[in-house]
């Protein structure tokens, strides 16, 4: 049995809870202008997806980061089950924050693109960037590890 397996799941937790609000937002504004390209009889453009799939990544963050706590195979002390508790939250509390304003990004983003028609490189160039602050918060909590 896996030592403090519970604290170890923060951050997939709280990363997937980002990831579902960002989902979320960014499908419901995809939605809202579908709905406004069909009564306008245009094109509903299918590129929104990506900006609906777009905060899905952290979860995967999220899974990878708890996968490299269980392989580091720490000592079960309270101090390395602390240790582990404050990585896993503030971990996945930072992915599933950058899921969640990805998703906004990507809601104002559908709503551009579907308006104008132009800017999808732009648009995914921002949601990149966002994206990265979840990717530095995994690498650089991994590179935090101890080494049992």
């Amino acid at each position: 049995m896996i030592q403090g397996f519970g604290d170890m799941n923060l951050s997939l937790t709280f990363a997937a809870i980002g990831s579902a609000l960002g989902t979320g937002v960014a499908a419901m504004a995809a939605i809202g202008a579908w709905k406004k390209a069909f009564a306008q009889n245009k094109t509903a453009p299918f590129a929104l997806i990506a900006f609906v799939g777009a905060p899905l990544t952290q979860t995967i963050y999220g899974l990878i980061l708890r996968g490299k706590i269980i392989e580091a195979n720490l000592p079960a002390t309270p101090q390395i089950y602390q240790y582990q508790m404050i990585i896993g939250l503030t971990a996945g509390l930072a992915m599933g924050t950058s899921a969640w304003m990805q998703g906004k990004a990507g809601a104002r983003a559908s709503d551009a693109l579907a308006e104008t028609g132009k800017g999808f490189g732009q648009y995914m160039m921002v949601l990149g960037i966002i994206e990265t602050v979840a990717l530095f918060v995994m690498a650089f909590c991994m590179m935090a590890l101890p080494k049992a």
